[in-house]
């Protein structure tokens, strides 16, 4: 039973994803909580079975073989979602026949990549396109989910509830879009995994568990997207480049009681190196073309990272990176970090001059790096900028991150 116990979990995660996407693709998004309920039961049975009767030599063939025929029976048996779907599952006008469950390795990866398609339509916000990523791709809970955007259950709720009606109003069908717009529409699936794995690797959530979880399936995802000929393209290899490198230092990154370590402050020999190796592999694969996206550019400055020599070539490098992402893509957060390798470069003035211009006042990133500048160029502005950071930062992490440095810079000035 114990063993049972652990187990579950695991195919949980594993598996819940692949029968949910398949069953997803026959019901489409009028139905797809027909497809959740049945992916939900067959675990539920397997619980209950399990526990008493041990685990099965082939687990994953055993949940497959009950989802299968819960799904079978479902058709066979409800006559009003029978009558609903007879024209769309293109069967006979009076009887609906067996339908094949296809459950094969590549059925699963093929399902998965067209739901992933669907749920990333622009019809929805990219905050639904996220919750329903977690929910429906990644087999995630609704209180994971709600820890990962430190909501509550009825608010995610109402929210992917809101995004399926939104889905199936739009008459948006589970399928591969036609190859004149699969670029078009590919662009927002990447966007989307982006933020899933941002979700993650800068999440405010405490739950560190939680927030590798949500890294690893954003990088599951593009890696499904890699293996697919339609899908495989430069900016997915780039995407994918990004991600190992960001995860490589993941470890590093999560103090033991949950705390941010810095850049700086990091242990390199806790650095992931298969993972960085994996990161070039991909960007190698991104240069093929001509195409340049805004994550070649990011994954190079990620590839920079990697190398914790502190140099002025280095920060060199990334400060040219980041002048060419500004350029390809403006954020104020890119802006930032390239006031930070602008300070590494050509030193702290230079780096103030250009920070101040951006006038991010609201934001508590803004005046923590102000703070850094700051620091032993004019000590009180330094400290001014450090408490604005602190009134304005919002999660414990961020607040407890900027105290440390606030103290630290307080008493070196009372010594």
């Amino acid at each position: 039973m114990a063993a049972g116990n652990e187990l579950i979990p695991h195919l949980f995660r594993t598996e819940y994803s692949k029968i949910t996407a398949v069953l997803g693709r026959l019901f489409g998004f009028d139905h797809i909580e027909i497809a959740e309920d049945i992916a939900s039961d067959t675990f539920l049975l397997a619980a209950e079975t399990w526990g008493m009767k041990g685990v099965p030599d082939n687990p994953v063939a055993w949940l497959y073989t009950v989802a299968k025929n819960r799904a079978k029976d479902y058709l066979k048996h409800d006559a009003v979602f029978a009558g609903k779907v007879k024209l769309q599952l293109q069967q006979s006008a009076t009887e609906l026949q067996p339908i094949d469950i296809d459950l094969s390795e590549k059925n699963i990866v093929d399902s998965q990549l067209q739901m992933m398609f669907a749920i990333c339509h622009p019809a929805i916000s990219a905050e639904a396109q996220i919750g329903l990523s977690l929910r429906i791709l990644c087999g995630f809970g609704i209180e994971e989910i709600a820890d990962a955007f430190l909501s509550n259950r009825e608010t995610i709720n109402k929210r992917l509830f809101r995004a399926k009606e939104k889905l199936r109003s739009e008459k948006v069908k589970i399928a591969f879009p036609g190859k004149s717009e699969i670029d078009k529409r590919l662009e927002t699936v990447l966007t989307t995994l982006y933020l899933l794995f941002n979700e993650g690797y800068y999440s405010i959530s405490q739950n560190t568990a939680l927030r590798k979880d949500l890294c690893l399936e954003a990088m599951r995802l593009a890696y499904l997207l890699t293996e697919n000929a339609n899908t495989n393209k430069p900016p997915v290899n780039a995407l994918l480049a990004l991600m190992c490198f960001h995860a490589s230092r993941f470890e590093a990154r999560i103090a033991v009681n949950g705390d941010l370590i810095l850049y700086d402050d990091q242990d390199a020999s806790l650095w992931d190196k298969e993972l960085i190796v994996q990161g070039e592999y991909y960007l190698n694969l991104a240069a093929k073309g001509n195409v340049l996206s805004k994550y070649h550019l990011e994954a190079a400055i990620a590839l920079q990272h990697t190398d914790k020599n502190d140099t002025p070539e280095k920060w060199e490098r990334i400060l040219q990176l980041y002048n060419k992402l500004l350029i390809t893509e403006y954020s104020p957060i890119a802006a930032l970090n390239r006031t930070y390798a602008l300070a590494k470069a050509d030193g702290k003035e230079a780096a103030i001059i250009e920070a101040e211009k951006l006038k991010l006042d609201s934001s508590h990133l803004y005046h923590s790096l102000l703070g850094y500048l700051y620091t032993d160029v004019d000590n009180k502005k330094a400290v001014a900028h450090l408490q604005m950071a602190l009134k304005l930062a919002k999660s414990n992490t961020d607040k407890e991150t900027i105290k440390k440095n606030l103290d630290k810079l307080l008493l070196g000035i009372n010594q």
